[in-house]
């Protein structure tokens, strides 16, 4: 069978679908990948073979701002927005253009795209196919009459009183809100030949045959019109890093003081929004604190000297470092935040970009952790959630449970098997009812 992948070309678009393919390689299928040229050494170690991005801006994530003047200006909601109309809708036109040049000499039997690649929907939409898999980058964006809408941050009330309250909010935030939104991706529909949306972008990204969601249902809100091609698959786990040697200080994670791991991720890396907050606050705190910069290098954190409990590092691999970790405080990546569920380490989390306040709401809503609700919290609150977090053992009961929830999964292999089904049978693949595990 023939696949052809198409992704957004950011690292959290790009790496949820890198086991996948490489299920898919191993399975004996024909795999191609249609992404930006920094990921071209990543997608050929899959076996699968990379296809450039031409008529489409390629974007350098080191450097959204060039690609997108005013980005890094916007924050919450607003970040959200802008996101959405132009870093994933506007590129669109482009991403159809360039597809059909692919599909043309690469007769795929599906696409397999992640949520916000705009471009494999309005193909599919104009052509009426090849069959559309997608795959979920973050939270569930399902507008749903049991959640309030995907954007703020906002946790389900399970009552009648809440489905009101959810009703009030959806047609507050799409007559109002996310109108512009709706209006800017109606003109980009327009363009390449599509009448207006009636479901709206964040239902229109779900349109497919089958989507994987890289979780498990305990973790995601519950919904009673959950669409059945909606399938938990559980989270995709980096494997031992090739050639990883421990920093010098690795024996102190040894020495029987509760280790807290502090990360912005690798997008949002400036120091001063949860780095040198979380340093500072647990300085005279008997813990020691593991620090990671995002790739960039430590002198950023600007403190001199550290704190004396306080280990900072460019980077180091989660699957070496989490095992030794009691809390981490995190700006809620998904798939960082996955990671650390699946050790069972519970989480302080304070994230208001992109979608992470989804992800963050979700952290608190599980019982997992503490949602900060600020990207810039301050020291006092990072300490008395962190000292929560270590004395109320109700926090890592909440992460173990996720943890053997995840653990019964095999994300790439499921993934792999229902994608098949779809190419095979080019029809919806369902879920059973029990697919909650």
């Amino acid at each position: 069978m023939r696949f052809l992948f198409c992704t957004v070309p950011l690292i959290g678009h790009v790496a949820p679908g890198l086991p996948i393919a490489r299920a898919l390689v191993e399975r004996g299928h024909e795999v191609r990948w249609y992404t930006g040229r920094n990921f071209r050494p990543r997608v050929e170690a899959t076996g699968a073979r990379f296809e450039s991005m031409r008529a489409a801006p390629d974007v350098d994530e080191e450097d959204l701002e060039a690609a997108f003047p005013g980005i890094s200006r916007h924050t919450g909601l607003d970040a959200f927005k802008f996101g959405v109309k132009h870093v994933f809708v506007d590129p669109a036109p482009a991403q159809v253009e360039d597809l059909e040049r692919i599909l043309a000499e690469f007769p795929a039997d599906a696409l397999v795209s992640d949520t916000a690649f705009v471009g494999a929907l309005f193909l599919v939409e104009r052509r009426g196919g090849p069959p559309r898999a997608v795959y979920g980058i973050s939270a569930l964006p399902l507008p749903s009459r049991d959640t309030a809408p995907f954007g703020l941050g906002l946790p389900p009330v399970p009552s009648a009183p809440g489905r009101l309250r959810n009703r009030a909010l959806h047609t507050l935030f799409n007559w109002a809100l996310f109108r512009d939104v709706e209006a800017h991706y109606n003109g980009v529909r327009a363009r390449v030949g599509l009448p207006p949306s009636r479901a709206g972008i964040l239902s229109d990204s779900l349109n497919s045959q089958l989507y994987l969601q890289g979780t498990v249902a305990r973790f995601e809100y519950p919904r009673s019109d959950l669409p059945t091609h909606v399938h938990f698959i559980g989270a995709f786990l980096p494997g031992p890093a090739p050639g990883f040697a421990p920093p010098a200080w690795w024996c102190d994670l040894h020495a029987g003081r509760p280790v807290v791991h502090v990360t912005q991720g690798t997008a949002t890396t400036a120091p001063d929004q949860l780095l040198i907050p979380t340093l500072r606050a647990l300085a005279d705190e008997e813990v020691l604190v593991v620090a990671t910069t995002g790739g960039k290098p430590v002198e950023m954190v600007g403190l001199d000297p550290l704190p004396a409990n306080a280990r900072v590092e460019r980077f180091i691999p989660h699957y070496h470092l989490l095992p030794h970790v009691d809390v981490i405080v995190t700006n809620g990546g998904y798939g960082g935040t996955h990671i650390a569920l699946a050790n069972g380490v519970p989480l302080v989390a304070a994230g208001r970009t992109e979608e992470k306040p989804e992800v963050c709401a979700r952290i608190a809503w599980s019982g997992a952790g503490i949602d900060l609700r600020t990207n810039r919290p301050a020291s006092a609150r990072i300490r008395a959630a962190v000292r929560a977090v270590l004395t109320d053992p109700r926090y890592r009961r909440a992460a173990l449970r996720l943890a053997g929830d995840l653990a019964r999964h095999d994300a790439p292999a499921e993934a792999a098997a229902l994608l098949e089904r779809l190419a095979a049978t080019r029809r919806p693949v369902l879920a059973t009812p029990t697919r909650a595990g």
